[in-house]
């Protein structure tokens, strides 16, 4: 624990800007094995100089929304409604984006999304409330751009990965200049074909840390490839683009220097890249880092030169990334295997006929949680709770199944390694009634539609993602121990002085 060392007479005054940036894949060990890489303005001197937080727990099945959630509400998903990027949608028997919103319309796009489906209030709604300034998000991707900038914020833009507009939702009624001078006058889709990502130094200055023995790497981007924005936004390359908008609209919207107090929240990423040429990334993961180093270093130096380092919060908070989606190479024998979720649910239907009649039993399927038919079980007077065991038990057995779970043990808290964490994070609405686990290394091969889903083989992380805090009173220091990260919403509103959201519960660390 530390506390803001303020004189007993003179409170500090408010800060004029918060920048809260979040990045994918964000990893204390690695920035600590790199530490002698990087310039001395950006992620060096966030470690030297502010407060420093190794390991955030978010608990169990989390994804990068589902995490960006609980740092700006203070909430777990069970509270917030976040439960991840995608959730079922019954009528289509297909994933759907988490804030999808039919009654918006988009910008620059054709997605229809809104903050609707964030239950709570955020730390940003809280600014907004409470100081009246700007409130704007620039992020990769809608998910992170829209929970960020929360209910009450000004405007959120993410990239288009349909033609690599920044795009945003009407529900927000601000479309600075900035961005649309951008879509206009320099848009991605006109620099895209002459833009490529290699790597920043003399390949053998990557040995000493990562031992990286590979040949470099060349990745180009053309537009005439459908995956061309999504290849770029995973890269460093995207990050760059993240950073131009955001320092655009820090300076043309006057930020810090309002008559309020403003927030400005930027996302990054440093996640394995999906589309590398091999399964071994290491030079591309240590790259990722350097290039973030300066993307980080170029945003303080303008925080500090408009607002001015006495007036600004700044915070860098890791969240966990999706798996990677290459498998070791064979030749080195590691157990793999392949589960069709297609077959899963066939299986599952033709087992419940066998024991209780015909019918469909499955409804369907996504993200390893199975759906039952609840309005045959209630037609055939069974027990929904016993429908649901026999089929976690059916499931268990299945090759490649390590654990399976029904939404009753995980509501009870009576499975899983921490069942407390794994129910807060669990949103019964999104849930399916059975939810299994596939075992490292295997890959999910084919969704209940039949549709071919590469990308998704199950790795465990054992990434340590850091806080990082610098701010006017906030001492430099090392806390080692794991931080619970519902806990960073209400620290930060207690350091900036405004209430904190309306379901962060969590003890404030400074």
């Amino acid at each position: 624990m530390i506390a803001a060392a303020a004189t007993a007479q003179q409170p500090l005054p408010r800060p004029r800007l918060v920048v809260g940036i979040t990045v994918e894949g964000l990893d204390y060990n690695m920035l600590q094995l790199l530490r002698s890489y990087f310039g001395n303005g950006g992620l060096k001197k966030l470690m030297d100089e502010g407060l420093n937080v190794a390991s955030l727990d978010y608990g169990p099945n989390i994804d990068a929304a589902a995490a960006t959630a609980m740092l700006y509400t203070g909430a777990a998903p069970g509270v917030n409604g976040i439960s991840g990027s995608q959730v079922y949608d019954p009528a289509t028997k297909r994933g759907r984006h988490i804030l999808f919103d039919a009654s918006k319309i988009g910008n620059f796009t054709d997605e229809t999304l809104s903050p609707k489906g964030l239950k709570v209030s955020t730390i940003a709604d809280e600014i907004r409330i409470d100081a009246q300034g700007v409130v704007t998000s620039v992020a990769p991707n809608s998910h992170e751009a829209i929970i960020a900038s929360g209910h009450a914020g000004n405007s959120a833009f993410w990239i288009n990965d349909a033609n690599g507009h920044w795009a945003t939702t009407t529900y927000y009624t601000d479309v600075p200049r900035a961005v649309t001078a951008r879509n206009y006058k320099t848009p991605l889709s006109g620099r895209i074909d002459t833009m490529s990502w290699s790597a920043s130094l003399p390949s053998a200055a990557y040995t000493p840390a990562m031992g990286c023995v590979e040949p470099t790497f060349k990745y180009t981007f053309r537009r005439s490839d459908p995956k061309a924005y999504k290849k770029l936004k995973l890269s460093p390359k995207g990050n760059n683009e993240v950073t131009t908008m955001a320092t655009d609209l820090l300076t043309t919207l006057n930020m810090g220097r309002n008559a309020g107090m403003d927030m400005l929240n930027v996302v990054y990423t440093v996640a394995p890249y999906v589309y590398a040429n091999t399964s071994d990334t290491r030079m591309e993961l240590m790259d990722s880092y350097l290039r973030l180093d300066r993307e980080i270093a170029k945003l303080l130096n303008l925080v500090e030169s408009t607002a001015g380092r006495q007036n600004s919060v700044v915070w860098v908070a890791g969240v966990p990334a999706s798996p990677s989606s290459r498998r070791d190479d064979e030749k080195w024998g590691i157990p793999f295997g392949q589960f069709s979720a297609r077959r899963a649910v066939s299986l599952l239907n033709m087992y419940l006929m066998a024991v209780h009649g015909n019918g469909e039993w499955v409804t369907g399927y996504f993200n390893n949680h199975f759906y039952l038919n609840h309005n045959l079980i209630k037609e055939k007077e069974l027990d929904l709770s016993g429908i649901r065991s026999e089929a976690a038990d059916f499931l268990g057995r299945m090759e490649g199944v390590s654990t399976t779970y029904s939404i009753d043990d995980i509501n009870a808290a009576r499975v899983g390694d921490r069942p407390e964490a794994l129910k807060r994070n669990t949103v019964l609405a999104h849930s399916g009634d059975v939810i299994i686990e596939i075992n490292p290394g295997w890959e999910v091969i084919e969704d209940a539609s039949g549709s071919i889903a590469p990308d998704v083989v199950k790795r465990a992380s054992t990434a340590s993602h850091p806080l990082l805090l610098m701010a006017p009173g906030v001492a430099s220091k090392l806390m080692s121990e794991p931080v619970d990260a519902r806990a960073v919403c209400p620290s930060i509103c207690r350091l900036i002085r405004v209430r904190s959201p309306n379901a962060a519960t969590q003890t404030p660390i400074f």
